[in-house]
């Protein structure tokens, strides 16, 4: 179970990274923050967040090539921080970090429909 979550999170952090040539990240300048918006290669937006001084900052959103977001997290100067979510067709996956470590993970499936993908 940990190492799904784990390896839904490690794709998270690749994306961010992660850059394809058809098309260049959007970045604006926003006060002390540089908010970015990347792309797939269909030109649907990949991920929306924060930089402050060159590290991840605030909330992060990805969204799939359908434009389904897949995942939501914040981070603070860099590092992963409180509840990130995770949805797939069948689950959703709610990851607790502190300091950038996972400290909780708990997945639900579709039967239980009490949280909505908004």
């Amino acid at each position: 179970m940990k190492n799904v979550i784990l390896t839904f999170a490690m794709l998270f952090t690749v994306v961010v990274l992660a850059q394809t040539e058809a098309k260049k990240p959007l970045l604006e300048k926003e006060g002390e923050l540089v908010k970015a918006t990347y792309f797939h290669e269909n030109g649907k937006v990949a991920q929306t967040g924060f930089y402050l001084n060159g590290k991840l900052q605030g909330e992060w959103k990805a969204y799939d090539a359908e434009g389904n977001k897949i995942a939501v997290g914040t981070y603070n100067q860099g590092k992963k921080t409180g509840k990130w979510f995770f949805w797939n067709q069948k689950t959703l996956s709610e990851v607790d970090y502190t300091d950038n470590r996972i400290v909780n993970a708990t997945t639900w499936n579709n039967a239980n429909s009490i949280v909505v993908n908004q």
